[in-house]
């Protein structure tokens, strides 16, 4: 019995088929347009449920959820991004992510799929002067047909903003109901 042999030609095929420019992104809709975040990000994905009102937080900051044990605070990105506030819908969910080390959820329209881009199929952010902050847009990505605006989750806070978020209590002492 003789066994397959893979040419050195061949070798090199299955190590260039993925290469480490290969990234994967969760992408998700808001107000009909697609956006995506890096899905070594995300933590998971929750239907949405209430949310428990935190006074004196600005009007993105919808409330928390306790997630096993986790307060979580949860961000309208439609609020966030000037696009008014999410009417939840069936579709409506809750992408759990790491944000500089905290655990945060993001309320998106609607969850897409999960995107594989190679680092040249990503072009830089427009260029839209200092008048308009995109600091937070990594890329855009195309993906049949439509182009994917890529955030860096990390910065679609500010700091001022993260701050804001810190001073919500991240334990289940706060008396919050689980989700």
């Amino acid at each position: 019995m003789s066994m397959a042999t893979i040419e050195p030609a061949e070798q090199q095929d299955i190590r260039t088929s993925y290469s480490r420019d290969d990234q994967q992104f969760l992408t998700f809709n808001l107000a009909d347009e697609y956006y995506g975040v890096d899905i070594l990000k995300v933590q998971e994905i929750k239907g949405y449920t209430t949310v428990t009102k935190i006074p004196n937080t600005p009007d993105y900051l919808k409330g928390v959820l306790n997630l096993r044990g986790t307060i979580v605070p949860i961000v309208d990105l439609r609020m966030k991004f000037g696009m008014g506030e999410t009417e939840p819908t069936s579709f409506t969910v809750v992408v759990v992510v790491n944000v500089r080390n905290r655990v945060m959820g993001f309320l998106v329209d609607a969850v897409s799929d999960v995107l594989d881009l190679n680092a040249k199929d990503i072009q830089p952010p427009p260029q839209l002067g200092n008048t308009v902050d995109i600091s937070f847009v990594a890329g855009i990505g195309n993906s049949n047909d439509h182009l994917v605006t890529l955030l860096d989750i990390d910065r679609v806070l500010t700091e001022d903003e993260v701050k804001a978020v810190d001073a919500i209590p991240s334990d289940v002492e706060s008396g919050v109901a689980p989700a």
